[in-house]
């Protein structure tokens, strides 16, 4: 018998659950000074809850290759990496009207 989601009540080869979180999340990226100068990328409106927020940091800094944290559900990566950013949500599922680049 297949195991059933606790969220939807569907099979998990069927749940929809992760695609549902996606598109009721609105995704703000935006690009913010620091001291000396420094420009970085802040991510925020990724749910904790929904999401392992240090996979989705780990990828992020894999692919921009740079250094970043993430603190009180939001994320912060060195440097302005704002359309790499996008692209990779994008790949990952969320829908465009819901990413926001600023």
């Amino acid at each position: 018998m297949a195991e059933i989601c606790s969220k939807c009540g569907l099979p998990l080869d069927l749940c929809v659950c992760e695609t549902i979180s996606k598109e009721q999340q609105r995704v703000k990226v935006h690009r913010e000074t620091r001291k000396w100068k420094r420009p970085v990328t802040i991510i925020e409106g990724v749910d904790e809850r929904n999401f392992n927020i240090d996979e989705l940091i780990k990828k992020l800094k894999t692919v921009c290759a740079c250094g970043g944290t993430a603190k009180s559900s939001v994320i912060i990566l060195q440097g302005d990496h704002r359309e790499r950013v996008r692209q990779i949500l994008l790949e990952m599922g969320f829908p465009k009207d819901n990413v926001e680049v600023a």
